[in-house]
């Protein structure tokens, strides 16, 4: 199959059909969260029962994008510990020790990852009996002897069938920001901890501020049942820890070669092994097990059923097919029929066989969906064998897309065909989008009704241009956020 390189047609089918994918993602967990959802349910930031009780290894949001100075390169991003208020001394938020810190790739189509970077830390702890504190003065380099607390990582490169390769050594993180007088230069700090890749391409282990943005009272009978709650952005103030790697795009292709074979499906994971508890002390046990999983933004908690969260977040991509009440979540999304009893606006007739295309196959003519555009799926890749394709929840990105010089945050709705569900960038709005898209909004026709979203068109602090794109900390109390 010849490999889209060009924007897709704006054919009525796309117009209409393409934009529903993203809603039932982004705003459906208002009809499935059940008790206790509130600020807890933020793209994927607490999104399962189990998980919400183990932040240091819970993914939040996974980003995947050309680099829009680098472009030909892809970076990726993956943020785990949700709702870190930037004052939470004296231990505030390392990664946890006792896990694998994973970013999957899968070019084949297959639901596996034919490759997969691996991070995982250690602590190097100076404090002892000595002190509680995690900086005893100023922190202005990485090494410096007033920083007590550091966390050093190694990064593995894992391809299936071969010896993994180390690509960076017990490097340093940088720290969680204490504030202000204990690190006046993050910036530094951060730019210190960023490690260039042989063969090109780098990395960095950071905390961040939470890239995500919406207004939560959604959950509030959709911002109040007449749009009035809306406007505030609820994740301001708040920082994640972040782990960010930019590559050039022929290591993710299959084969090597990202002409003949752009599409790549990604998914962020966390294993994890058992604590054995006693007075004072706790010892990782026993094998690692995927405590945690993320692809495509709010699927936890927007499409699968309270009772499968935890299940979900243990299956590999490649099962995601076999589990048929989770496609019939899909295939009938209950936030439609939400948005009609209270704004009035009739649902989509159903099964949504477009959202089946976009979650599970990607979307392309090849799914022989109702899309029928050749946007984002592995089918469109050359050379991978088709017989092994298997749907499968993954974010998946067209590599070969152009780049968009203005990217507009509405994507798709406003004919900026780069941005989510063809990866995801920094700037794309999910839930404006998603809103749209239930209600059959087309390019350059919004639904007026819904047109203003959530008020939210934006995070809190503007993006980086360059690697690796995510803001710095928050150091103010989340109470005093503008």
């Amino acid at each position: 199959m010849t490999t889209s390189t060009t924007p897709p047609p704006r054919t009525s089918r796309w117009k209409s059909a393409a934009l529903l994918l993203t809603l039932s993602t982004a705003v459906a967990s208002t009809a499935l969260a059940g008790p206790g959802s509130s600020v807890s349910q933020a793209s994927s930031h607490r999104e399962a029962p189990l998980i919400a009780s183990d932040p240091q290894v819970d993914n939040t949001d996974l980003y995947a994008f050309a680099s829009p100075d680098r472009s030909d390169t892809v970076t990726l991003v993956a943020n785990w510990y949700p709702f870190q208020e930037p004052n939470g001394g004296p231990n505030f938020y390392p990664f946890a020790t006792d896990a694998h810190y994973d970013i999957n790739i899968d070019s084949q189509g297959t639901g596996k990852p034919d490759l997969t970077y691996r991070w995982t830390f250690r602590n190097e702890d100076r404090r002892g009996e000595k002190t509680f504190l995690y900086n005893n003065g100023v922190v202005k380099n990485l090494r410096d002897k007033t920083l007590l607390f550091r966390q050093h990582y190694t990064l593995q490169e894992l391809r299936p069938g071969k010896r993994p390769v180390t690509l960076v050594k017990d490097a340093i993180a940088a720290p969680s920001d204490v504030g202000k007088a204990s690190m006046p230069d993050y910036g530094k700090l951060r730019a210190q901890a960023t490690r260039k890749l042989a063969g090109g391409g780098q990395t960095v282990a950071s905390q961040a501020a939470d890239p995500f943005f919406l207004d939560l009272r959604v959950f509030d009978l959709l911002y109040g049942g007449n749009l009035k709650e809306s406007g505030h952005n609820t994740l301001n103030g708040y920082n994640v820890n972040t782990l960010a790697i930019q590559i050039p795009k022929s290591k993710l292709a299959f084969k090597g070669n990202a002409k003949r074979n752009p599409v790549i499906g990604v998914w962020s994971t966390t294993e994890r092994r058992t604590m054995q508890l006693s007075p004072g002390k706790a010892k990782a046990t026993g094998p690692y097990v995927q405590v945690s999983r993320l692809g495509n933004p709010l699927v936890n908690e927007a499409v699968v059923p309270a009772g499968l969260k935890n299940a979900f977040n243990a299956l590999p991509p490649s099962a995601d097919h076999k589990q048929p009440k989770v496609v019939a979540k899909v295939l009938n999304p209950e936030l439609p029929k939400l948005i009609q009893s209270i704004y009035g606006i009739k649902a989509p007739a159903t099964p949504r066989k477009d959202l089946q295309e976009i979650f599970l196959t990607g979307i392309t003519k090849a799914a022989e969906g109702p899309l029928a555009v050749d946007l984002n799926s592995q089918l469109m890749n050359r050379d991978i064998n088709k017989k092994r394709f298997v749907p499968a929840e993954e974010l998946r990105l067209n590599m070969s897309t152009p780049l968009t010089a203005k990217p507009d945050r509405l994507g798709v709705l406003n004919g900026d065909f780069q941005g989510f569900p063809n990866g995801r960038r920094m700037s794309d709005d999910v839930v404006d989008i998603a809103i749209q898209a239930l209600e059959g909004a087309t390019p350059g026709h919004l639904v007026q009704a819904l047109a203003a979203g959530d008020g939210v068109n934006g995070p809190g602090r503007a993006y980086l241009a360059h690697f690796p794109y995510i803001a710095l900390p928050y150091t103010g109390s989340v109470n005093q956020a503008g």
